[in-house]
Protein backbone atom coordinates (compact mmCIF):
# COMPACT_ATOMS: atom_id res chain seq x y z
CA UNK A 1 0.00 0.00 0.00
CA UNK A 2 1.00 3.55 -0.80
CA UNK A 3 2.45 5.71 1.91
CA UNK A 4 0.29 8.32 0.91
CA UNK A 5 -2.47 6.03 1.94
CA UNK A 6 -4.05 6.38 5.60
CA UNK A 7 -2.87 2.76 7.38
CA UNK A 8 -2.71 0.55 10.21
CA UNK A 9 0.73 1.69 10.53
CA UNK A 10 0.14 5.31 11.20
CA UNK A 11 1.99 6.29 14.41
CA UNK A 12 -0.79 7.80 17.17
CA UNK A 13 0.81 10.96 17.47
CA UNK A 14 0.63 11.71 13.57
CA UNK A 15 -1.46 14.45 12.28
CA UNK A 16 -3.92 12.79 10.38
CA UNK A 17 -4.19 14.30 6.66
CA UNK A 18 -7.79 14.32 5.06
CA UNK A 19 -6.05 13.88 1.31
CA UNK A 20 -4.59 10.35 2.64
CA UNK A 21 -8.16 9.61 4.45
CA UNK A 22 -9.83 9.83 1.15
CA UNK A 23 -6.70 8.17 -0.83
CA UNK A 24 -7.71 5.13 1.22
CA UNK A 25 -11.48 5.30 0.26
CA UNK A 26 -9.94 4.41 -3.26
CA UNK A 27 -7.58 1.94 -2.21
CA UNK A 28 -9.27 -0.15 -0.02
CA UNK A 29 -12.41 -0.03 -3.14
CA UNK A 30 -14.72 1.15 -0.35
CA UNK A 31 -17.75 3.56 -1.12
CA UNK A 32 -17.51 6.05 2.03
CA UNK A 33 -15.61 7.60 4.84
CA UNK A 34 -17.02 8.88 8.32
CA UNK A 35 -15.20 10.72 10.37
CA UNK A 36 -16.94 10.84 13.54
CA UNK A 37 -15.50 12.63 17.20
CA UNK A 38 -15.10 9.66 19.33
CA UNK A 39 -14.12 6.70 16.22
CA UNK A 40 -11.50 5.96 14.52
CA UNK A 41 -12.03 7.26 10.72
CA UNK A 42 -14.18 4.12 9.31
CA UNK A 43 -14.81 3.42 5.23
CA UNK A 44 -17.82 1.14 4.44
CA UNK A 45 -16.84 -2.04 2.03
CA UNK A 46 -19.49 -3.74 0.41
CA UNK A 47 -22.54 -2.04 3.01
CA UNK A 48 -20.81 -2.82 6.35
CA UNK A 49 -18.73 -0.05 8.06
CA UNK A 50 -14.86 -0.78 9.27
CA UNK A 51 -12.79 1.00 11.53
CA UNK A 52 -8.96 2.02 9.98
CA UNK A 53 -6.59 1.31 12.66
CA UNK A 54 -5.72 4.94 13.96
CA UNK A 55 -6.06 6.96 16.36
CA UNK A 56 -9.64 8.29 17.44
CA UNK A 57 -10.50 11.31 15.77
CA UNK A 58 -10.97 14.78 18.74
CA UNK A 59 -13.33 17.45 17.81
CA UNK A 60 -10.12 19.61 16.69
CA UNK A 61 -9.33 16.82 14.48
CA UNK A 62 -12.53 16.43 12.86
CA UNK A 63 -12.47 20.65 12.86
CA UNK A 64 -9.23 21.02 10.93
CA UNK A 65 -9.67 18.54 7.80
CA UNK A 66 -13.69 19.45 7.31
CA UNK A 67 -12.61 22.97 7.06
CA UNK A 68 -9.51 21.69 4.94
CA UNK A 69 -11.79 21.43 1.99
CA UNK A 70 -14.07 24.08 1.88
CA UNK A 71 -14.11 27.86 1.09
CA UNK A 72 -15.27 30.78 3.29
CA UNK A 73 -18.79 30.74 1.86
CA UNK A 74 -19.47 27.26 2.29
CA UNK A 75 -18.39 27.38 6.16
CA UNK A 76 -20.22 30.31 6.72
CA UNK A 77 -23.02 28.19 5.56
CA UNK A 78 -22.30 25.39 7.74
CA UNK A 79 -22.38 27.70 10.61
CA UNK A 80 -25.56 29.27 10.47
CA UNK A 81 -27.44 26.25 9.24
CA UNK A 82 -25.19 23.23 10.90
CA UNK A 83 -25.54 21.21 7.27
CA UNK A 84 -23.41 21.51 4.74
CA UNK A 85 -23.76 19.81 1.18
CA UNK A 86 -21.04 19.79 -1.65
CA UNK A 87 -18.62 17.96 -3.91
CA UNK A 88 -15.37 18.12 -5.25
CA UNK A 89 -12.56 17.05 -6.75
CA UNK A 90 -8.87 16.23 -5.78
CA UNK A 91 -6.20 16.02 -8.32
CA UNK A 92 -4.67 12.69 -8.62
CA UNK A 93 -7.28 11.14 -6.10
CA UNK A 94 -10.75 11.16 -7.29
CA UNK A 95 -14.38 13.11 -6.68
CA UNK A 96 -16.23 13.11 -3.59
CA UNK A 97 -19.67 14.03 -2.58
CA UNK A 98 -19.42 15.62 0.85
CA UNK A 99 -21.88 16.09 3.72
CA UNK A 100 -20.72 18.20 7.04
CA UNK A 101 -23.31 17.71 9.83
CA UNK A 102 -22.80 18.48 13.81
CA UNK A 103 -23.59 15.70 16.77
CA UNK A 104 -23.44 16.42 20.54
CA UNK A 105 -19.31 16.07 20.46
CA UNK A 106 -18.71 18.36 17.25
CA UNK A 107 -18.43 18.33 13.79
CA UNK A 108 -19.56 14.85 11.48
CA UNK A 109 -18.37 14.05 7.98
CA UNK A 110 -19.65 11.51 5.29
CA UNK A 111 -18.14 11.68 1.84
CA UNK A 112 -18.96 9.15 -0.80
CA UNK A 113 -16.41 8.59 -3.90
CA UNK A 114 -17.92 9.24 -7.13
CA UNK A 115 -16.16 7.40 -10.03
CA UNK A 116 -14.61 10.62 -12.59
CA UNK A 117 -14.78 7.64 -15.57
CA UNK A 118 -18.42 7.59 -15.68
CA UNK A 119 -19.38 4.24 -16.85
CA UNK A 120 -21.24 3.08 -19.86
CA UNK A 121 -24.71 1.26 -19.49
CA UNK A 122 -22.80 -2.36 -20.38
CA UNK A 123 -20.03 -2.20 -18.21
CA UNK A 124 -22.60 -1.15 -15.37
CA UNK A 125 -24.52 -4.58 -16.29
CA UNK A 126 -27.63 -2.98 -17.24
CA UNK A 127 -30.34 -4.46 -19.77
CA UNK A 128 -30.47 -3.67 -23.22
CA UNK A 129 -34.31 -2.01 -22.29
CA UNK A 130 -32.40 0.72 -21.11
CA UNK A 131 -30.69 1.82 -24.41
CA UNK A 132 -34.33 2.12 -25.90
CA UNK A 133 -35.51 3.83 -23.45
CA UNK A 134 -32.67 6.84 -23.49
CA UNK A 135 -34.34 7.30 -27.24
CA UNK A 136 -37.08 8.43 -26.22
CA UNK A 137 -37.87 12.24 -27.36
CA UNK A 138 -39.89 13.15 -24.25
CA UNK A 139 -41.26 11.60 -21.20
CA UNK A 140 -40.40 11.29 -17.55
CA UNK A 141 -37.80 8.15 -16.74
CA UNK A 142 -37.74 7.39 -12.64
CA UNK A 143 -35.02 6.06 -11.13
CA UNK A 144 -35.58 4.77 -7.43
CA UNK A 145 -34.29 3.61 -4.45
CA UNK A 146 -32.91 3.83 -0.86
CA UNK A 147 -29.68 6.10 -0.29
CA UNK A 148 -26.55 3.86 -1.46
CA UNK A 149 -28.62 2.33 -4.09
CA UNK A 150 -26.48 3.39 -6.86
CA UNK A 151 -29.36 5.66 -8.62
CA UNK A 152 -26.61 8.46 -9.58
CA UNK A 153 -24.87 5.86 -11.11
CA UNK A 154 -27.45 4.32 -13.34
CA UNK A 155 -28.83 7.99 -14.38
CA UNK A 156 -24.75 9.23 -15.06
CA UNK A 157 -24.78 5.94 -17.29
CA UNK A 158 -28.04 6.45 -19.30
CA UNK A 159 -27.19 10.20 -19.95
CA UNK A 160 -23.17 9.29 -20.73
CA UNK A 161 -25.37 6.78 -23.24
CA UNK A 162 -27.08 9.88 -25.23
CA UNK A 163 -24.06 11.82 -24.74
CA UNK A 164 -22.14 9.39 -26.61
CA UNK A 165 -24.76 8.90 -29.96
CA UNK A 166 -26.98 12.45 -29.68
CA UNK A 167 -26.44 15.32 -30.38
CA UNK A 168 -28.95 17.07 -27.05
CA UNK A 169 -28.62 19.85 -24.64
CA UNK A 170 -28.72 18.26 -21.69
CA UNK A 171 -29.26 20.14 -18.66
CA UNK A 172 -28.93 18.54 -15.17
CA UNK A 173 -30.14 19.92 -11.56
CA UNK A 174 -28.57 18.65 -8.71
CA UNK A 175 -27.75 18.95 -5.26
CA UNK A 176 -24.80 18.70 -5.21
CA UNK A 177 -23.72 17.65 -8.54
CA UNK A 178 -22.01 13.76 -8.32
CA UNK A 179 -20.85 13.54 -11.71
CA UNK A 180 -19.28 15.70 -14.17
CA UNK A 181 -20.00 14.86 -17.78
CA UNK A 182 -17.66 15.99 -20.62
CA UNK A 183 -19.02 17.16 -23.54
CA UNK A 184 -18.69 14.24 -26.50
CA UNK A 185 -21.99 14.85 -28.91
CA UNK A 186 -24.47 16.86 -26.44
CA UNK A 187 -23.85 19.51 -24.67
CA UNK A 188 -24.16 20.14 -20.87
CA UNK A 189 -25.28 22.39 -18.38
CA UNK A 190 -24.72 21.21 -15.03
CA UNK A 191 -26.18 23.18 -12.26
CA UNK A 192 -25.48 23.19 -8.45
CA UNK A 193 -28.62 23.75 -5.85
CA UNK A 194 -27.55 26.16 -3.63
CA UNK A 195 -24.02 27.56 -5.44
CA UNK A 196 -25.75 27.97 -9.06
CA UNK A 197 -29.53 28.33 -8.42
CA UNK A 198 -31.86 29.09 -5.56
CA UNK A 199 -33.95 25.62 -5.80
CA UNK A 200 -35.20 22.47 -8.10
CA UNK A 201 -38.45 24.07 -8.65
CA UNK A 202 -36.53 27.50 -9.50
CA UNK A 203 -34.00 25.69 -11.66
CA UNK A 204 -36.92 23.39 -13.43
CA UNK A 205 -38.71 27.03 -14.00
CA UNK A 206 -36.03 28.84 -15.92
CA UNK A 207 -34.78 25.50 -17.42
CA UNK A 208 -37.55 25.77 -20.56
CA UNK A 209 -36.33 28.82 -21.56
CA UNK A 210 -32.80 27.77 -21.63
CA UNK A 211 -33.29 25.43 -25.31
CA UNK A 212 -33.12 21.73 -22.98
CA UNK A 213 -33.54 18.58 -24.93
CA UNK A 214 -33.60 16.34 -21.62
CA UNK A 215 -33.50 17.32 -18.01
CA UNK A 216 -32.17 15.50 -15.16
CA UNK A 217 -33.50 16.20 -11.71
CA UNK A 218 -31.32 15.36 -8.53
CA UNK A 219 -34.34 14.67 -6.47
CA UNK A 220 -38.18 14.86 -6.94
CA UNK A 221 -38.64 16.21 -3.37
CA UNK A 222 -41.53 18.51 -2.68
CA UNK A 223 -45.48 18.67 -4.48
CA UNK A 224 -43.64 22.02 -6.46
CA UNK A 225 -40.87 19.97 -7.92
CA UNK A 226 -43.10 16.88 -8.97
CA UNK A 227 -45.04 19.11 -10.64
CA UNK A 228 -42.85 20.92 -13.06
CA UNK A 229 -41.23 18.16 -14.16
CA UNK A 230 -44.70 16.58 -15.05
CA UNK A 231 -45.53 19.80 -17.15
CA UNK A 232 -41.42 19.86 -18.72
CA UNK A 233 -42.46 15.80 -19.35
CA UNK A 234 -45.87 16.68 -21.02
CA UNK A 235 -44.05 19.75 -22.98
CA UNK A 236 -41.92 17.51 -25.18
CA UNK A 237 -38.87 16.74 -23.09
CA UNK A 238 -37.15 14.16 -21.26
CA UNK A 239 -37.05 14.38 -17.88
CA UNK A 240 -34.82 12.11 -15.46
CA UNK A 241 -35.35 12.01 -12.19
CA UNK A 242 -35.13 10.28 -8.68
CA UNK A 243 -37.04 9.11 -5.71
CA UNK A 244 -36.33 7.59 -2.41
CA UNK A 245 -39.23 4.68 -3.05
CA UNK A 246 -38.47 1.16 -2.99
CA UNK A 247 -40.90 -0.35 -5.88
CA UNK A 248 -42.26 1.08 -8.70
CA UNK A 249 -46.10 1.25 -7.64
CA UNK A 250 -45.15 2.67 -4.50
CA UNK A 251 -43.05 5.69 -6.61
CA UNK A 252 -46.90 6.09 -8.24
CA UNK A 253 -48.30 6.10 -4.66
CA UNK A 254 -45.70 8.80 -3.73
CA UNK A 255 -45.90 11.39 -6.47
CA UNK A 256 -49.76 11.08 -6.38
CA UNK A 257 -49.68 11.36 -2.11
CA UNK A 258 -47.69 13.97 -2.94
CA UNK A 259 -50.96 16.65 -3.73
CA UNK A 260 -53.78 17.45 -1.69
CA UNK A 261 -56.95 15.58 -2.76
CA UNK A 262 -58.01 17.58 -5.47
CA UNK A 263 -55.52 17.86 -7.30
CA UNK A 264 -54.73 14.62 -7.01
CA UNK A 265 -56.65 13.32 -10.56
CA UNK A 266 -55.21 15.93 -12.94
CA UNK A 267 -51.44 14.60 -11.27
CA UNK A 268 -52.97 11.34 -11.95
CA UNK A 269 -53.80 12.36 -15.49
CA UNK A 270 -50.37 14.15 -15.79
CA UNK A 271 -48.80 10.40 -14.72
CA UNK A 272 -50.47 8.60 -16.69
CA UNK A 273 -49.65 10.88 -20.56
CA UNK A 274 -45.91 11.16 -19.48
CA UNK A 275 -44.49 8.14 -17.47
CA UNK A 276 -42.19 6.43 -19.73
CA UNK A 277 -40.60 3.91 -17.14
CA UNK A 278 -39.61 3.67 -13.58
CA UNK A 279 -36.63 1.71 -12.47
CA UNK A 280 -36.45 1.06 -8.21
CA UNK A 281 -32.85 -0.25 -7.40
CA UNK A 282 -31.23 -1.88 -4.41
CA UNK A 283 -27.76 -3.07 -4.35
CA UNK A 284 -27.13 -6.27 -2.55
CA UNK A 285 -24.08 -8.15 -1.24
CA UNK A 286 -22.47 -10.36 -3.51
CA UNK A 287 -21.01 -14.08 -2.00
CA UNK A 288 -17.59 -13.55 -1.86
CA UNK A 289 -17.24 -9.36 -2.32
CA UNK A 290 -18.64 -6.66 -3.95
CA UNK A 291 -22.30 -5.53 -4.33
CA UNK A 292 -24.89 -6.48 -7.54
CA UNK A 293 -27.81 -4.21 -8.64
CA UNK A 294 -31.43 -5.64 -8.61
CA UNK A 295 -33.85 -3.21 -10.66
CA UNK A 296 -37.29 -4.11 -10.69
CA UNK A 297 -38.43 -2.25 -14.31
CA UNK A 298 -42.32 -1.14 -15.06
CA UNK A 299 -42.34 0.89 -18.78
CA UNK A 300 -45.68 2.18 -19.63
CA UNK A 301 -48.11 0.87 -22.18
CA UNK A 302 -51.91 1.69 -22.16
CA UNK A 303 -52.86 -1.10 -19.41
CA UNK A 304 -50.95 0.80 -17.19
CA UNK A 305 -51.34 4.33 -17.92
CA UNK A 306 -55.55 3.37 -17.23
CA UNK A 307 -54.20 2.16 -14.19
CA UNK A 308 -52.89 4.99 -12.83
CA UNK A 309 -55.44 7.21 -14.68
CA UNK A 310 -58.22 5.33 -12.92
CA UNK A 311 -56.47 4.76 -9.26
CA UNK A 312 -55.91 1.77 -9.37
CA UNK A 313 -52.01 1.36 -8.84
CA UNK A 314 -52.34 -1.52 -6.82
CA UNK A 315 -53.16 -3.76 -9.72
CA UNK A 316 -49.90 -2.36 -11.96
CA UNK A 317 -47.71 -5.07 -10.03
CA UNK A 318 -49.89 -7.98 -11.21
CA UNK A 319 -49.50 -5.94 -14.68
CA UNK A 320 -45.94 -6.26 -14.93
CA UNK A 321 -45.82 -10.07 -14.04
CA UNK A 322 -47.57 -10.30 -17.89
CA UNK A 323 -45.71 -11.27 -21.37
CA UNK A 324 -42.20 -9.81 -19.83
CA UNK A 325 -40.53 -10.86 -22.79
CA UNK A 326 -42.68 -8.79 -24.86
CA UNK A 327 -42.68 -5.53 -22.38
CA UNK A 328 -39.21 -5.89 -21.18
CA UNK A 329 -40.79 -6.19 -17.32
CA UNK A 330 -39.66 -7.20 -14.27
CA UNK A 331 -40.02 -7.34 -10.64
CA UNK A 332 -37.59 -7.12 -8.06
CA UNK A 333 -38.85 -10.90 -6.84
CA UNK A 334 -37.75 -12.32 -9.69
CA UNK A 335 -34.46 -10.90 -10.09
CA UNK A 336 -33.57 -11.86 -6.23
CA UNK A 337 -34.78 -15.51 -7.62
CA UNK A 338 -32.61 -15.35 -10.61
CA UNK A 339 -29.34 -14.04 -7.88
CA UNK A 340 -30.04 -16.92 -5.57
CA UNK A 341 -30.47 -19.96 -8.44
CA UNK A 342 -27.43 -18.64 -9.73
CA UNK A 343 -25.37 -18.68 -6.40
CA UNK A 344 -24.70 -14.69 -6.28
CA UNK A 345 -26.22 -13.13 -3.49
CA UNK A 346 -27.33 -15.53 0.11
CA UNK A 347 -31.09 -15.82 0.88
CA UNK A 348 -30.52 -13.97 4.19
CA UNK A 349 -29.15 -10.84 2.37
CA UNK A 350 -32.02 -11.56 -0.63
CA UNK A 351 -34.93 -11.28 2.26
CA UNK A 352 -33.39 -8.58 4.09
CA UNK A 353 -33.53 -6.30 0.95
CA UNK A 354 -36.91 -7.95 -0.83
CA UNK A 355 -39.77 -5.22 -1.55
CA UNK A 356 -41.81 -8.51 -1.12
CA UNK A 357 -39.94 -10.66 1.47
CA UNK A 358 -43.53 -13.04 2.30
CA UNK A 359 -43.41 -13.18 -2.07
CA UNK A 360 -39.96 -14.35 -2.33
CA UNK A 361 -39.67 -16.77 0.89
CA UNK A 362 -42.92 -18.88 -0.98
CA UNK A 363 -41.03 -18.30 -4.04
CA UNK A 364 -37.80 -19.31 -2.59
CA UNK A 365 -40.02 -22.50 -0.57
CA UNK A 366 -41.18 -23.99 -4.18
CA UNK A 367 -37.82 -24.06 -6.12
Amino acid sequence: MSEEVATPSEGANKRLDIKKLLKSVLAFKSSDLHLVVGSEPQIRIDKELRALNLPVLTANDVEEMAYSLIEDKQKKEFEEHNELDFSFELKDIGRFRANYYRTIHGIGCAFRMIPIDIPTLDEYGNPPIFKELVKKEKGLILVTGPTGSGKSTTLASMLHEINMTERRHIITIEDPVEFVHKNIKSLFSQRDVGSNTESFATALKYSLRQDPDIILIGEMRDAETIGAALTAAETGHLVFGTLHTNSAPSTINRIIDVFSGEEQAQVRAQLASSLVAVISQTLIPRIGSGKVATQEILITNPAIQNQIREDKVHQIYSQMQLNQQETFMTTQTQQLIELLQKRVITKENAIKNSNRPEELMKMIEGL
